[in-house]
């Protein structure tokens, strides 16, 4: 063996790829993403942030989904490599520690390098909660969306079915959306009430920028009695989003599950949030 090829084996280093399930409420975040701006305060930055002490080097993290501004996260999953191996109690108590009282990490579990926590993923869930009152709520004023219109779930739920399916969902994405192409498969599309709240649950293989919140705008006004049921139909087949309704706040929308191959074994998620179990 050569000087070279020795050098080469005493610095190589194994490396450990973990999963982990993270929680977050998005309503003093300014999204997900790290943003380049000074002060700016991010969901990913905390997480790096907390991982890299109990690591003891930096530490980059990959999620399944990144969410926007003032978006939560019930089941968040994100994966990070570290050349340091510690037990689940130590990624996650320990990391716990170190980040504020508005991020947590649920779970933590060892893979191999083939999985991917956005690549893997067969499909995402989100679910928005809309608050229908005449007098705005002062507790989880950041976690529900209020409108003082009354809603009638029959017509959001009649409305909802024409968006199951594979279609091209310009009209729902937003202007500046990114995405190669508008083409989205919604798995399921359910309205239903939990007390006072009503929840739109939607799982698709992915979503395209305020894809969710803007389906949620057009359902509640649909809901309001301000369009009617087809309107929801006729908005998709318009494929331009000047033809959609409002983009819904962001407040009660949750990044609520991701789905992997069985091979990964990771831990189901809660279909948050949890005051709705």
């Amino acid at each position: 063996m050569s000087d070279i090829d020795q050098n080469n084996e005493a610095t190589e280093v194994a490396s450990f790829r973990y999963a982990l399930g993270v929680e977050y409420a998005g309503a003093k975040f300014h999204g997900w993403q790290i943003q380049s701006d000074e002060g700016v305060r991010t969901v990913q930055e905390e997480v790096e942030r907390a991982l890299s002490v109990i690591a003891n080097h930096p530490v980059s993290v990959i999620c399944a989904g990144r969410t926007d501004t003032g978006v939560n996260g019930s089941y968040q999953v994100i994966h990070f490599d570290s050349q340091i191996e510690r037990p689940e109690r130590a990624w996650v108590l320990g990391t716990n520690s170190q980040l504020p009282d508005d991020v947590a990490i649920l779970w933590s579990k060892p893979v191999d390098n083939t999985f991917h926590a956005r690549f893997s993923a067969q499909a995402r869930r989100y679910r928005y909660l809309i608050y229908p009152s005449p007098v705005k709520p002062a507790i989880l004023a950041r976690g529900v969306t209020w409108t003082h219109k009354e809603l009638e779930l029959s017509r959001m739920q009649a409305a909802a079915k024409h968006l199951v399916g594979e279609h091209d969902f310009s009209s729902y994405r937003a202007v500046a959306c990114q995405a190669h192409s508008p083409v989205r498969t919604i798995h399921s599309l359910e309205v239903y009430q939990r007390g006072q709240i009503i929840v739109i649950d939607v799982q698709a293989n992915a979503f395209l920028h305020h894809m969710v919140r803007n389906i949620a705008g057009v359902l509640m006004k649909i809901g309001s009695g301000e369009a009617e049921i087809d309107w929801s139909k006729e908005v998709l087949e318009a494929r331009d989003r000047r033809k959609g309704g409002v983009t819904a706040p962001p407040w009660g929308l949750y990044f609520v599950d991701v789905q992997y191959p069985d091979q990964y074994q990771l831990p189901e998620g809660g279909k948050g949030p949890f005051f709705l179990s």
